[in-house]
């Protein structure tokens, strides 16, 4: 598969998307870009902007199994891994698997949970694989997270760790619908109060493993210039020099932008990196991952502003 085809591959996924989704094509983009990378996002809004309605869709159209789990204050880690049960018939244990043995895990509401149930998905998401009472067990190499939560000023809601944050290649954030997008909206779904099945809808399972294997082999092979890698590196640096930072962004982060953006890249039907690529993703891959200071907080400063000082400041050589 050559980036011409991801880029083919990508606009069937988007087309079929679109006919429940309407609008956030930003959004869309995201997934595709973590997809075809091999990251994990975390979706941010308030309710009803169609974050699990999303995840749910997406699964569909790119066949991979999905697995959902809907956090709450009372969520055991067992009950996200899985738990060794013991049968009186056979007097052994048996592992009954939780929902994160799939390919693509909807952690819907991940922050109304408390941080022990949220670092049981550390090394899931890290290594692809999780160990319960000292077994390991593979997850496979399409695992995917998509977490949704809301603000987290909203009332029943954990901050994330930031050992946790900083797996996820990207932290987006949703906005409200334009007033054409929602008058489309209640046109299309205004006729039911429940949401429809991606069946139910048309909706179409289009892609297939192999297609986002030979993709996934496809963007890592996109050419990454010696001048494009000193400009993601000079950013992420940036970060860690800037007063308005406590914590700057880590090494870890200058890799995920380097495979974001060749996805970035693929997508646009290119087999290179180009600075525009770095610019379309830095924000959703650093904003979640720095620590803004006292002072930038009490002056009402956000990262994304922060990020947007040091673009400007940093030049490609």
């Amino acid at each position: 598969m050559t980036v011409n085809d991801v880029q083919a591959l990508a606009e069937t996924i988007r087309g079929e998307i679109g006919k429940a989704i309407i609008g956030q094509k930003d959004t869309v983009d995201i997934l595709l870009v973590a997809l075809f990378s091999g990251g994990h996002v975390l979706l941010e809004g308030v309710p009803g902007t169609a974050k699990t309605f999303l995840a749910q869709i997406f699964s569909h159209v790119t066949q991979l199994d999905f697995g959902r789990i809907q956090f709450t204050p009372d969520l055991m880690p067992g009950d996200l891994l899985g738990t060794n049960l013991f049968n009186f018939q056979t007097n052994e244990f048996s592992l009954v698997k939780g929902p994160i043995f799939c390919d693509l895990l909807l952690a819907d509401e991940i922050n109304r949970t408390p941080p022990k149930t949220q670092a049981a998905l550390l090394e899931a998401m890290q290594e692809r694989k999780v160990t319960i009472d000292g077994e390991t067990f593979p997850l496979g190499g399409h695992f995917m997270v998509i977490a949704t939560q809301n603000p987290i000023e909203q009332q029943g809601t954990y901050p994330l760790p930031e050992a946790q944050l900083d797996r996820f290649l990207f932290k987006h954030v949703l906005d409200y619908p334009t007033r054409d997008e929602e008058i489309l909206i209640v046109q299309r779904h205004g006729a039911r109060s429940g949401t429809a099945t991606p069946e139910a809808m048309g909706i179409e399972a289009l892609v297939s493993r192999k297609q986002i294997e030979a993709a996934l082999n496809a963007v890592a092979s996109v050419r990454l210039t010696d001048d494009v890698t000193h400009y993601v590196v000079d950013l992420v640096r940036g970060t860690r020099n800037n007063p308005l930072f406590e914590t700057g962004a880590s090494p870890r982060s200058a890799a995920m932008i380097s495979a974001a953006a060749r996805a970035h890249a693929a997508l646009d039907g290119r087999d290179f990196v180009i600075p525009d690529d770095v610019k379309a993703i830095v924000h959703s891959v650093l904003r979640h991952r720095l620590v803004l200071s006292y002072d930038a907080m009490a002056d009402g400063i956000t990262a994304d502003q922060v990020i947007d000082e040091i673009l400007r400041q940093v030049v490609i050589a």
